[in-house]
């Protein structure tokens, strides 16, 4: 098989300059956007030479940027003597086709360049298929002019076996190359979508198995400090590092939080804003905890000056993701590293629920247990409840999340006068639904 440099996209030890195009009128900074992309260009190994941003009406459909910018950004990088380019937005493909003959060195947008990044942090079988298949969609509509072609065309005539590319009405010399790499993509893009349905329904019944236990989520930008969180938390061991998107696999710890009751912690991938929407697509399976987890902690690096942005972007995510409804405790971290409390202040004016913490020194952290918990339990009363003495499991499920003041045993039942939160009261009927609350005791 014959590729493209494309086909095999790195941009590690490049030397690159970023590109902005700031449209009057839109709702990011085009510099605050530009620090992103070089923090996200070096997350990839590039090192960033030089930056650009231009400030516009509207895009100019050949180029992006103004014929004048390009010509500053062919001196830019001859001076530099760079290799890379990179749009900090979209370009279409016949946008980067024009930029690459008039540029002489590789163009990529900001998609492609998240895309490499979660490629190359990708360590399971299940995250290296989810990336495969976000490239290959993200792909396979810029494939004229990027790629030469991805596999010979099997022999005049064709055969007939299984994957070979030929057969009645394509063995005539008509058909053009692009149209089989659009074919092989295809059939490589509908392959990856079956295998991962089948670890979408194994994660959901996994998730499914959890019931009986309160699940919480972490969800926040990348690098708002969720994996240091967690491992303060349960002491998880999870790769924590200052660099965007260094968690891509979703770690599941029990968190305990005194007195006998734990939940089950889950730490996600980060977000980002414009998050390539094929990626979200692609982990929606690693992200099936977020989406059915009881408690969303959703983490703000209080520290960073697009701390209110970052929580807007994650919130639009949520709702991508569906799980917009789901109860969420904002967490302002990094309050340990905040030199000036204004900040901080302001954030808490727009975030008035929001607790202030710090994975790193642990400050807050006993309070966010207290509240977790509360939040599990709900207020407490005194019940009785009558199961079957054969369902032993939702008898665990009592005395785990309860005081149990007495039990009474017939033939087949059990009654237990207990002190229960409303809410495990809620999942327990939930859970097992052959429980009866006969009264209060």
């Amino acid at each position: 098989m014959e590729i493209d440099q494309r086909a095999n996209l790195t941009v590690q030890r490049e030397r690159a300059v970023l590109v902005g195009l700031e449209l009057r009128g839109a709702e990011h900074d085009g510099v605050e956007s530009l620090r992103e992309l070089e923090a996200l260009a070096e997350s990839a190994g590039a090192v960033v030479v030089d930056m650009m941003l231009q400030r516009r009406d509207r895009a100019d459909p050949q180029y992006y940027i103004g014929k004048g910018k390009v010509e500053e950004l062919i001196a830019r990088i001859e001076q530099h003597a760079a290799d890379l380019v990179i749009f900090d937005d979209d370009l279409s493909p016949a946008q980067i086709r024009e930029l690459e003959s008039a540029c002489k060195a590789m163009v990529i947008d900001r998609s492609e360049l998240i895309l490499d990044i979660f490629a190359s942090r990708a360590r399971t079988h299940e995250a290296r298929l989810q990336v495969e298949l976000a490239q290959l969609e993200y792909t396979a509509p810029r494939l004229r002019g990027m790629w030469t072609h991805l596999e010979r065309i099997a022999g005049a005539g064709g055969g007939t076996g299984a994957g070979v590319v030929g057969g009645i009405g394509t063995r005539g010399p008509g058909e053009r190359q692009i149209e089989i790499d659009r074919r092989i993509v295809s059939r490589r893009v509908t392959q990856l979508k079956r295998q991962i349905a089948e670890i979408d329904r194994r994660k959901v019944r996994q998730v499914q198995s959890r019931e009986e236990h309160f699940n919480v989520s972490l969800v926040g930008y990348t690098n708002a400090g969720k994996s240091s969180l967690m491992n303060a938390l349960t002491d998880a061991g999870v790769v924590a590092a200052d660099r965007l998107f260094a968690t891509l696999d979703t770690k599941t710890r029990k968190w305990k939080l005194g007195g006998g009751d734990e939940v089950l912690l889950s730490d996600t991938v980060g977000f980002i804003r414009r998050l390539p929407h094929h990626l979200v697509a692609s982990f929606r399976a690693t992200l099936e905890e977020a989406i059915n987890a009881d408690l969303l902690l959703h983490v703000v690096d209080a520290s960073s000056p697009s701390a209110w942005d970052q929580c807007q972007a994650v919130t639009r995510v949520l709702q991508d993701l569906g799980c917009a409804g789901n109860r969420t405790l904002v967490l302002l971290n990094k309050i340990d590293v905040l030199w000036d409390d204004s900040h901080l202040r302001v954030l808490q004016q727009r975030l008035p629920d929001a607790l202030p913490i710090s994975a790193h020194s642990g400050a807050g952290l006993d309070e966010l247990t207290k509240m977790v918990r509360e939040m599990m339990t709900g207020p407490s009363q005194r019940v009785t409840v009558r199961l079957t003495t054969a369902d032993g499991r939702a008898i665990a499920f009592i005395e785990r999340h309860s005081q149990v003041l007495d039990r009474r045993y017939d033939t087949h039942s059990v009654e237990m006068d207990v002190v229960v939160g409303s809410l495990v009261l809620n999942r327990l009927q939930a859970t097992f639904p052959t429980t009866t609350v006969l009264r209060s005791a």
